[in-house]
This record gives structure tokens, sequence and C-alpha cells, in this order.
């Protein structure tokens, strides 16, 4: 006998489907186990907490880039009721709670501090949707770990996307085994769904129109000396505009600042130790970002790529210009390097910038 279907299931999965064809698609075969378990999820928080037992289980959406994830959880996450749901990009979510963790004022008694930067964060939400979770930063490891565990022992259902498998978070071989049972616990306590599919959307999206459209598409990659520069206002710095600039927790050598316009060399953002935290300082000061001195990656250092592929990624989310001058980063790329979902996703942002040539 089939069971029957709760009209918040209903709801949602055809919540799913009018806002594909609103958009000019349809929902990829791949994506339809995702849309059948959102919609579940979303009939299950319709009810009231105390009939649960236990939460409703977690969900870790994961596939290459281009498969839809972000839409599927963004799609879900709008069909809810507004009462006690948050949404957070991962990058601005870690960042909030380091410094929550790590900051002037906070506990320093481990998960305690946890906990605290955590009401603070998302207070009674009763679901957290967080999108491109990712673990390279050995660093970071610990503190990401103890943020799934109270997550996941807390009445708070987690939905996240991620461009890897649970397997395949931390790569660097010398630092995984540290992330082992982080992993484990993913695998235990969420429903791991694979989007992977043929369909890349991002080929089937349609061009932004130049009026009214996204910042970061106007941005533009740019050998050194190109005229291009001229004919935007922009000329290189004299020596006297050096200056420097606050980051998160930093100062970075700026070639020049004006006004919305921050100018600074590869070197200074990605090949020193910097982290996401300083771009996503940059990107709530400045609109527009000008970086020279950028080579092909395969050039830079294993960091400089992370970082590099971060700094887009930041960019790209808080729609700020990026104007790149340089070698193309793109060619040369090496094989079969750890970052290579990231650097996927590297791709596909700046080909936006070339397209605006």
């Amino acid at each position: 006998m089939s069971r029957p279907v709760p009209q918040h299931e209903q709801a949602m999965r055809r919540h799913f489907h009018q806002t594909a064809a609103r958009h000019g698609f349809s929902v990829a075969p791949a994506q339809e186990a995702a849309v059948e378990r959102l919609a579940r999820l979303a009939a299950e928080l319709a009810r009231p907490a105390w009939t649960f037992p236990r939460p409703p289980r977690d969900l870790y959406v994961w596939g290459p880039v281009g498969r839809g994830k972000s839409w599927l959880v963004d799609t879900f996450y709008e069909g809810l009721p507004a009462r006690r749901k948050r949404r957070l990009h991962f990058h601005d979510f870690f960042r909030r709670l380091h410094d929550g963790v790590t900051g002037p004022g906070a506990r320093h008694d481990g998960q305690s501090a946890v906990d605290s930067a955590l009401d603070e964060l998302i207070g009674d939400s009763r679901i957290l949707v967080f999108d491109e979770f990712h673990a390279h930063d050995a660093g970071d490891a610990m503190l990401i770990a103890r943020l799934f565990r109270t997550l996941l022992d807390r009445r708070i259902t987690l939905v996240t996307t991620s461009n890897y498998p649970p397997a395949g978070l931390m790569p660097d071989p010398l630092y995984h085994h540290l992330f082992e049972p982080t992993i484990k616990l993913i695998e235990e306590r969420m429903d791991v769904l694979d989007v992977t599919g043929p369909v890349d959307f991002r080929r089937l999206a349609a061009p932004r129109p130049a009026a009214g459209g996204r910042r970061f598409a106007t941005g533009l990659c740019l050998p050194p000396g190109d005229t291009a520069l001229e004919a935007l206002g922009l000329t290189v710095p004299a020596p006297a505009e050096a200056t420097t600039v606050q980051a998160h927790l930093r100062e970075l050598p700026a070639r020049a600042v004006r006004g919305e316009l921050v100018w600074l060399g590869f070197d200074a953002l990605c090949e020193t130790a910097t982290a996401v935290p300083d771009y996503l300082a940059l990107a709530e000061r400045f609109g527009t970002l000008v970086m020279d001195g950028v080579p092909p990656l395969a050039e830079a250092s294993t960091d400089g790529r992370q970082r590099f592929a971060n700094l887009v990624d930041v960019a790209c989310d808080r729609d700020v210009r990026l104007i790149l001058i340089g070698s193309d980063p793109l060619t040369s790329l090496p094989d079969g390097q750890s970052l290579t979902r990231d650097l996927d996703r590297t791709t596909s942002r700046l080909a936006m910038l070339r397209r605006a040539n």
C-alpha cells in the first residue's frame, strides 16, 4: 500500500517544479531524488517539534559544479514558512563562528565556546541551510569538527551542499586523517544525496542582461598594459598611492585605494597567509577589486591556487567586480590536484569575466 502524501510534501514538490518552469527549465532526473527528499523534509518540519522522538534527518547534498545544488537548497528554503529558519553561506557562517569562538569576549572553554557562538548565530532556528561546505584548512579542522557535532547533537536540522562527497573532504593526505571522525559522523547522521548527472546547468543558463546585471559579471581578465584599463579610467597606481588596508585580523599592502576600489597584487592576496575572512572583509568594504601580477595557476603554489579559488568564490557570492591583470590564470592547470572541484567552479566563474570583454 502506498503511503499518503502529506499536504506540505505535495506543496514543496509543486514549488520545485513551478520554480524550475519559471526559469525556463525542468527538474533533471539526477535531481529528482533530492527534490523528493527535500519535499519529505518540508512535511516533517511542518509538524510540531514535540511530535518527533528525534529531529528529522540532516541532509548533505553533493555533486560536481553546475549540477544545481545551490538551486535545490535555495528553492527548498524559499518554499519553507518564514519562521525559525536560517540560511548562510558556509564561508560567512564559519568566519562568524570563528570570531565568536576566538574574538574578544569569547569563552575559551572548548565546546562551550562553540555553543555560545551558535546561540548567537542561529538563535532558535529549527533548520539551518548553508551552501558550499568544504574543509581544506587543517588549522580549522578541529573547529569544524566541533561545529558539526554540536549542530547534529541539537534539535536543529542541517541541510548543506558541497562539491565533495564526505570522504573527499580535507583532501590533503597529510591531514585527511584528522577529519576522518567528522566524515564518519556526517555519513552516520546525515542522508547523503548525490546529484551528479550529465547536465551542467551553467551551460543552459541564459546570459544576464548588461543593464541591471550583477556587478561581478562586469569584471575583466586582462593582460598587462591592455588598453581596456584606460577605457575604464583605471591607471596603474603611482608609488605614492601605496597604502595598507585592514582585512580581517591583518593589514594588507595595497597598491592603491580609490573610493570603493582597492588595487592589490596576487602575491599579497594569495601567496601570503590570507584566508576567506580576509576576502569577506574586503568584499564588505570595496565594490571593485583589482588584482595584478596574476600568474598561470600552474605556477602558483598549492596554497596560492586554493586562496585564489576562494577569492573568486567570495567575489562572485558578494557581487564584487573583479579585474584580474596578468596571465590567463587558467592556462596549463596542473592535472590530478586535490583542488580540481574548486578550480572547476573557479573556471566557470572566471568565464563570466571573459564574456564581459
